[in-house]
């Protein structure tokens, strides 16, 4: 899309042209505007940090974000220098002898930019005239008992001070783009617009503050956006402040996106006003591209997880662990927003049917969602130190073998195995065997939950009597708590923990976007997402058959809850059908969509609104043709030539299929031919880079 600047092309309009790409960052600054920025609060940080080295790359020292100053942030994420650009220098001195504590420095993230950080307590005493000064301009009143708005205030009045010190120094150039994420920041651009300063100026809601009240409240949200009396329902949540802070923002702004389709319908009806631009959120690919390796890491940390399941499973262990398949769900505790009642109900009906049709596979089901707690629970520590003494006793009960089984082959004589284990040896055996009995079944729980008998998960747990009993094939662990390698329980990382397991489940019923399922998916792991989520419907429109890539998608927008959860029910025993082949070829194909959500790729949607924010703002240096945001229509993965191994595709009629079948599937599918039409896909019309040539590994190598 043509871009007019000062070029020395020219136009038939007198007006220079330039390309999408050709953006003169040299005669520009910007600037993101976050709560998030060095302060991890949820979605948002993981946008702007894995996004920093794309926008690094492309703007190079002319990009700065700026955000709040703590102290326990900065200390491990924060580089202070200072700052190159003598007109930044001196907007920052003068507001330092004005009493604000400003900070300057680089971000220790990928792309390391540069951040200016802002103390919000220093500033404190000035927050009553602050307050005064939004109220005249937009007649929004804050409580004093809403620290967060407070806060906010307080944010946006020096980041509003701040581009008016800078941009006062520039008198053509350079031209300042200042984009603001969530409501939050939204204070600094309504004070910027109030005050007409020059700078383009773009707000990207993440979320609908509104629409996530609504959605956790239970309400049928999607079938009845244009139904609801939007004034009445914030008031009634008080939140009404915040959400005028918010419609404010959107209208304000130059332009105003939004992460998906999805959200944009939302912020249609909930903050009245369409989005300009859908800017998908996209992931660093290399932080997580183990290139060729990623079957070898899945492997190496599912042995891990198994470690800790021996534990817990400790005296009823009598499932097989090479036939057992490892889900998950992660993220914040929001009972129904996520997606967790509707799960649980699925396990349980998934259960029924693998009990019915006498199955061998058993499912463990891992939920990662962070809730008050004492400590971990006494059980389930008991279970890993019984582990490991059961180890310890079996590897000096080896030792001691070997060495006489050694000795006497030395002598040329094969060993009595009646004699080479002595009584002493047997007893410690025994001892060993009776530490493993229990008279209570494995805890669905790893930790002491504050509150236990009020929990959402633990009580949908007693109603659907998911106890982890022997006759169960489906088994439950809560783990209400951020995963960490220095835990004594599961000593993993989160991206380790995902790695070794076999699906990751979200079925969210208010998901804008839904980090969790990208993370799986560049990652090389399954997951199951819903088409209210942003990211399953970036995944409807860009691959043909998602199934047969390991996106299974839930329909929760156009069927009831229990349809719904009956389509869930059916993906997840699909899965648990599939050999072992099929879930590496599924892996596979899985990894090779994270090319989709690399920001090299989806950054282009950023830019468009960059280059319509100078357009409307400064249209007498800038021109933008009329056309529409960047387009994916006419790219989508095509549908693989080889049976795909999704629930869907190859469904049996009964848990037993025959070995014809999988030797079929062995004939017709061919891993380097569908991966080489994948790469040329995605490489033809987006230009994006050759994927690194490695060594395929043999199926055969791998153990999933």
């Amino acid at each position: 899309m043509p871009l007019a600047r000062s070029l020395s092309m020219t136009s038939l309009n007198g007006l220079p042209q330039c390309e999408d790409e050709d953006l003169p960052v040299e005669d520009l600054l910007l600037f993101e505007i976050s709560w998030e920025v060095t302060n991890k609060v949820g979605g948002i940080y993981t946008v702007i940090q894995t996004k920093a080295k794309t926008t690094a790359d492309e703007w190079g020292e002319n990009y700065f974000l700026i955000g709040p100053y703590f102290e326990q942030n900065v200390k491990t994420q924060v580089e202070f220098s200072e700052p190159p650009n003598p007109a930044v220098k001196k907007a920052m001195d003068t507001m330092k002898s004005q009493g604000c504590q400003v900070f300057f420095g680089r971000w220790l993230i990928e792309g390391s930019p540069y951040v200016l950080l802002f103390d919000i307590g220093s500033a404190a005493w000035n927050l009553d005239k602050w307050k005064g000064e939004f109220w005249e301009v937009s007649n929004i009143g804050i409580p004093f008992h809403d620290r967060e708005a407070n806060d906010a205030v307080i944010f946006g009045s020096l980041t509003a001070r701040f581009l008016k010190e800078l941009s006062c120094q520039f008198d053509d150039k350079p031209n300042i783009i200042a984009h603001f994420h969530e409501w939050q920041a939204g204070v600094g651009l309504i004070l910027s617009r109030s005050q007409k300063l020059p700078v383009a100026t773009i707000f990207t809601t993440h979320a609908t503050l509104l629409g996530r009240y609504l959605c956790a409240a239970s309400i049928d949200f999607y079938n009845n956006l244009d139904q609801f009396d939007i004034d009445k329902e914030a008031g009634e949540r008080q939140i009404y402040h915040r959400y005028c802070m918010e419609r404010a923002s959107v209208h304000c702004a130059h332009v105003f996106t939004t992460v998906s389709q999805i959200t944009s319908t939302e912020a249609e009806h909930m903050l009245k006003k369409c989005p300009d631009v859908v800017t998908p959120n996209g992931l660093n690919i290399k932080k997580f591209s183990a290139m060729h390796e990623f079957q070898n890491l899945h492997s190496m940390y599912k042995a891990r997880i198994q470690e800790f399941i021996r534990g817990h499973f400790y005296g009823h262990l009598d499932f097989d662990l090479d036939k057992t398949l490892f889900f998950f769900i992660a993220g914040r505790y929001e009972f129904s927003n996520k997606g967790a009642d509707m799960f649980l109900e699925a396990l349980s009906r998934l259960n029924f049917l693998l009990r019915v049709h006498k199955t061998d596979v058993t499912v463990i089901v891992f939920f990662i969602m962070p809730a008050k707690t004492n400590n971990f629970n006494v059980e389930t520590l008991k279970g890993q130190a019984v582990r490991k003494q059961l180890w310890d006793t079996a590897q000096s009960v080896k030792e001691k073998f070997g060495r006489k089984l050694y000795n006497a082959l030395l002598k040329g004589e094969i060993p009595d195995l009646n004699k080479i284990l002595d009584r002493d040896d047997i007893s410690i055996m025994k001892r060993a065997i009776f530490s493993t009995q229990r008279h209570s079944l494995p805890p669905v729980t790893t930790h002491n939950m504050i509150d236990d008998s009020n929990d959402p998960i633990l009580s949908t747990i007693r109603r659907i009597g998911l106890f982890n009993n022997r006759t169960d094939r489906v088994k439950v662990i809560l783990h209400p708590e951020f995963l960490s390698s220095t835990s004594p329980l599961l000593p993993l990382d989160y991206e380790e923990f995902v790695r070794g397991c076999h699906l990751g489940v979200f079925p969210s019923y208010y998901e804008p976007w839904g980090y969790t399922p990208a993370e799986c998916t560049v990652m090389g792991i399954p997951s199951v997402t819903t088409n209210l989520s942003g990211f399953g419907c970036f995944m409807q429109e860009h691959v043909a058959d998602p199934e047969a890539y390991g996106i299974y998608i839930v329909d929760r927008r156009f069927r009831s809850p229990d349809e719904s959860c009956n389509q869930l029910t059916q993906f997840l025993y699909g899965f648990c059908q599939q050999n072992r082949r099929q879930r590496i070829i599924q892996r596979n194909r899985t990894e090779r969509l994270s090319d989709l959500l690399d920001w090299k790729y989806l950054g282009r949607y950023y830019k468009h609104a960059r280059h319509l924010a100078l357009s409307r703002t400064f249209p007498d240096k800038f021109e933008m043709e009329p056309s529409a945001p960047p387009k994916t229509e006419g790219f989508r993965f095509p549908r693989p030539s080889s049976v795909p191994p999704s629930p869907s595709a190859s469904q049996h009629s009964s848990p037993h299929h025959s070995e014809a079948e999988d030797e079929d599937e062995e004939e017709r599918y061919d891993e380097e031919e569908e991966a080489e039409r994948d790469r040329q896909n995605i490489k033809s019309p987006f230009s994006l880079g050759a994927l690194p040539q490695g060594k395929k590994k043999q199926h055969g190598e791998y153990r999933n």
